[in-house]
């Protein structure tokens, strides 16, 4: 059985500038997400990105590219990306995602969806079930960690390990919404 695609929902009392500013910025991105220890563009390559990762002291790299954002007419942004890694101790070969930032009342919905591949064969696939959630719960944290800095003002640096809470996103991806007289 194939995974699920991991997708992670917050609703953060900001206005999109600011909010995508701080995620779409690699020196801002970094300090809040606790999925990369360093994030930075490569020279002459619009978009593109090298990534590192360390835990237990264990560090893999990768590329990332930003492939396109979109302007919708509600006032919101799209912003995909795909990244990659040949780094042999990464689990993740390859994968893509994206980033909607949708105005609502009192703030902007921030919402990711992202999936990947694995490599090392079954032991991957295996390894995958522990390190999915995981994954998926550091995204969580990270959006809150997100949340409370542009809420509160207090750097991510300064925020204690226990005040972001991956309890506070949304981690399921909701079902469509059925409309009146249609069947199911």
């Amino acid at each position: 059985m194939r995974p699920k695609p991991l997708y992670v929902e917050t609703v953060i009392r900001t206005d999109l500038d600011t909010l995508w500013h701080h995620t779409q910025d690699p020196a801002l991105h970094r300090r809040w997400d606790l999925r990369f220890t360093e994030i930075r563009p490569l020279d002459g390559l619009d978009g593109h990105f090298r990534y590192a990762s360390r835990f237990l002291g264990v560090t893999v790299e990768g590329i990332g590219v930003s492939v396109a954002s979109r302007d919708w007419p509600d006032g919101g942004r799209t912003s995909v990306l795909r990244f990659a890694s040949a780094d042999p101790l990464s689990l993740i070969s390859a994968g893509a995602g994206f980033w909607r930032y949708t105005p609502v009342p009192g703030g902007v919905r921030f919402v990711t969806g992202f999936d990947y591949g694995t490599r090392w064969g079954r032991f991957g696939q295996l390894a995958d079930r522990v390190f999915r959630p995981v994954f998926g719960w550091m995204t969580a944290w990270s959006f809150d960690r997100l949340r409370l800095w542009l809420e509160t003002g207090v750097p991510p640096e300064a925020q204690p390990l226990t005040a972001p809470s991956a309890a506070r996103c949304v981690r399921t991806r909701p079902r469509a919404r059925v409309t009146a007289g249609a069947s199911s």
